[in-house]
């Protein structure tokens, strides 16, 4: 009698990110793609770290998101421009992953948005897998079928405008943009639009987030311009109220008050009134 032989563990293992390429070789196509992710990242990750307290999400950028397992490995993976994962850890064993592995952390991405420099058919490539071995799966239907990314977003980054997608019933559907020109996605309290303006020293039309009540949301240097306007603001209105309240002690004199009611009210000591009173 002949008894089986148990399954190794390597053989059940499937491969993690550490196990599986991390590019296909493929160059960024693009000087403003990688400002652009990175202004993506910056301006969304304050409503990300408040909508996270445990800090559980992750953003990938041009990182592979492995789908199936299949040979060459790279040929299983898309690469999104940017994209976001809720609840899952920002680092796996310490490390930053070389990439999203779906097979390993089961959650996909809220949203996933990729970059036109061509003319757009990649990136809304319906082609379902077929029998024939290495054939090409589109991307679209990549994100629509396998991953199942509920927002997926194409940037024409020539024309200058936005395709917005919503998984509704197993399919795609297009989302009209709101009366301010944006597409919202209510899970992220969030808008995704065209911004024309100046960063990283090029002016050009950039996608960027807004909140729901449509304020656009800043990036770590407008963010530091605005927290120093403000603190110059708040530096001129004390200096203007301190002024003012100088400017009343030589009136209340002459309405015939005495110096420690003129320090009461005023909040000065003593000392500080008789000292204004004698300058002047």
């Amino acid at each position: 009698m002949t008894s089986a032989t148990p399954a190794t563990t390597s053989a059940l293992t499937l491969p993690d990110h550490t196990q599986l390429p991390e590019s296909d070789g493929t160059f960024v196509k693009n000087f403003q793609e990688h400002p652009q992710s990175i202004l993506l990242t910056e301006s969304i990750r304050p409503v990300l770290e408040q909508r996270h307290p445990d800090r559980q999400y992750c953003i990938g950028q041009d990182s592979g998101i492995y789908w199936r397992l299949i040979d060459p490995p790279e040929k299983g993976a898309e690469s999104p421009d940017w994209f976001y994962v809720p609840n899952v850890p920002p680092t796996l064993s310490g490390k930053l992953r070389r990439s999203y592995v779906l097979w390993k952390e089961y959650v996909a991405p809220l949203i996933a948005i990729e970059f036109v420099s061509g003319d757009g058919s990649e990136e809304r490539d319906r082609t379902p897998p077929s029998q024939s071995e290495g054939s090409k799966v589109g991307k679209f239907w990549v994100y629509e079928q396998a991953v199942r990314i509920p927002y997926y977003a194409i940037y024409e980054v020539e024309k200058a405008q936005v395709e917005m997608y919503h998984l509704q019933d197993n399919t795609y559907q297009l989302i009209d943009a709101n009366d301010r020109g944006h597409y919202p996605i209510p899970p992220l309290g969030v808008e995704l639009g065209i911004w024309q303006g100046t960063y990283q020293n090029a002016d050009l039309p950039w996608l960027r987030w807004w909140d729901a009540e449509g304020d656009l949301l800043l990036n770590g240097e407008e963010r530091a311009e605005q927290a120093q306007q403000q603190a110059q603001q708040a530096q001129q209105q004390a200096e203007q109220a301190q002024q003012e309240r100088l400017d009343a002690i030589p009136r209340l004199m002459g309405l015939g008050l005495e110096v420690e009611q003129i320090a009461s009210a005023l909040g000065f000591s003593i000392e500080e009134v008789q000292s204004i009173v004698h300058t002047e």
